[in-house]
Parts: C-alpha cells; structure tokens; sequence
C-alpha cells in the first residue's frame, strides 16, 4: 500500500511546474498555429511533436510504459493538440509520433538536438522541457540507470547548465524522500466525490474529470503565477493519491 500511495503522489509531481513557468511565453495557442497545415511530417518537426518524441524515449526507458504514465501523457496529448487546428487529428498523430519513438534510442540523440536548436535562446523553455523529462523519470519513484542515461544525453543536446539540471533532479529527489501520505479510504471516497457502492468506472470517469479540472498542464498554465501552481500541484497529487487508495483496495 505504501509504495503504491508514494507513486500516486510522485505521479502527481508530473506536472509540477517550475518558477520558469510563469514566465513561459504564450507562442503554445491556437493564434499561433492557427496557419499550420497539420500532418505527420510538419508535427515531427515541431517543438512540441520533438518534445512527445522524447517523453516516449523516457516514459519506456525502464522497459514499460506504467497505468499512471499513461494516464498522465494521454493529458498530455490533449492538452498539447488543443492549440492546434483539427484537434482530434492532431492527437492521433501524436500517438503515433509516441508509439514508434518509444522503443527507438539509436535517433535520441539527434531528435534532442533538433529540439535543443530550436530553444537554444529560450532558456526558460529549455527549463520547461527538461524538467518535465525528470519529472516522468521520477514517477516510479526511483530512477533507473537507463533513464539517467537518456536525461544526461539530452541535458547535453540542450546545452543545458548542469547546475541546474542537477538543481532540478535533487529537488524530485528531495521531493520523494518527504513523501508523507495521510489520506484514509473514507477521505479518498469523499475526495473523487463517489461512493464505496459506486463501480470502478464510475470512479475513473471522477477521477478523469478532476485532474483536468485541477493539474497544471503544460498548455494552460502559461502566466499563472507560482501559488497558482502550487495549489494546483497539491490537489492534483491529493486526486492521484486518492484514485490509486480506491483502485487498490478493490484488487
């Protein structure tokens, strides 16, 4: 139970979002791409088609792509397609861009610095990228070597501060060490607003509803400022938390 509530939590810590957040420039909306003709090629090409790429190299370096991972990316992909024209269209070329990209790393290399050009002069976005990629690397809770391997390869592709890429990486460090849960199984009915009679589904489609309502996308949070954010990450991880109690207990 409690390796499975520390997960829960350190998956909500996906989307935690940095200072660097609230500067975050607006060129991720629908004004901007609102003149792009949307195919499997120009995505590839893309910041945000290069940036899906090398979630996927992350998400499967430890040999599997987990429930919460998933759940967390398929967000993700919709946040991210929102901003561009055909919507729906959209997100399925970014499923595909992830699910031949996650099992190939002999490209990793390259597709991070064909991503590390194009932000070469935003380090704000650069920061933005990168931590994200720790985060997932963290949501297991541990990070393995392969996962270490890949981050280190495109911290280099970034030409990103190592500083600040370790500053970044002690603090999910730090983060997993003073995990502390709380919540109980009556707590965690209350909180998803369902009740031990309902069916697991019912649960999900709460659960679902709740962590678009409250985490800090990596779309929509563009000039919130930090205790925006900070609330927003708190109540996702107590939603993760909740969610994985109730699944669980139901095994």
């Amino acid at each position: 139970m409690g390796n499975i509530i520390l997960f829960a939590i350190l998956g909500a810590v996906f989307y935690y979002i940095f200072k660097s957040y609230s500067t975050y420039t607006s060129e991720y909306s629908k004004e901007a791409f609102k003149n792009m003709t949307i195919t499997k090629e120009s995505l590839q090409r893309s910041e945000l088609g290069l940036f899906v790429a090398l979630v996927a190299k992350v998400a499967k370096a430890d040999g599997k792509v987990d429930a919460l991972e998933a759940e967390l990316i398929g967000i993700m992909f919709d946040d991210i397609s929102a901003v561009f024209p055909e919507p729906e269209k959209t997100k399925d070329i970014l499923k595909q861009i992830f699910s031949e990209q996650k099992d190939r790393f002999d490209n990793l290399e390259n597709i991070a610095s064909d991503l590390g050009h194009m932000v070469r002069r935003d380090r704000a976005k650069q920061q933005q990228f990168m931590g994200f990629l720790i985060q997932l690397a963290f949501i297991d809770g541990e990070v393995s070597q392969s996962e270490d391997e890949i981050l280190q390869t495109i911290a280099g592709a970034f030409n990103f501060d190592p500083k600040a890429y370790h500053a970044i990486f002690d603090q999910f460090e730090k983060m997993m060490k003073n995990v502390q849960p709380k919540a109980n199984m009556e707590d965690a009915y209350k909180l998803l607003g369902v009740n031990k009679s309902d069916e697991m589904d019912v649960i999900k489609k709460a659960y679902r509803k709740l962590i678009r309502e409250y985490h800090p996308d990596i779309i929509k949070s563009q000039g919130k400022d930090e205790a925006y954010m900070k609330e927003a990450t708190a109540k996702t991880q107590e939603i993760n938390q909740a969610y994985e109690m109730i699944k669980d207990s139901r095994k």
